[in-house]
């Protein structure tokens, strides 16, 4: 099931958008854990007006944070829950 495997390549400018089709901004990089390789966190860039109003974790350089379990399917675009980002 290779051909299964999002790289990490593929993921980088994605669009991200809720299950409902709001636009949340692009995939800028993603964050893990260096010792279980487990993936935490998705970097937003050119996040939308809408983004910036969820209560989302930021860096230290202010850049929005989505968790990696909020992400529903990856595709054309990464589709997050919303639910989950509250």
């Amino acid at each position: 099931m290779q051909g299964n495997k999002n790289t990490y390549n593929s993921l980088i400018g994605k669009m991200i958008v809720t299950k409902e089709g709001k636009r949340l901004g692009f995939v800028k990089d993603i964050t893990f854990e260096t010792k279980s390789g487990e993936l935490i966190n998705v970097v937003v860039k050119d996040a939308t007006p809408y983004t910036n109003n969820l209560n989302l974790e930021r860096t230290n350089t202010h850049e929005l944070l989505i968790p990696y379990n909020a992400i529903i399917a990856i595709g054309d675009f990464v589709i997050v829950s919303e639910e989950d980002l509250i």
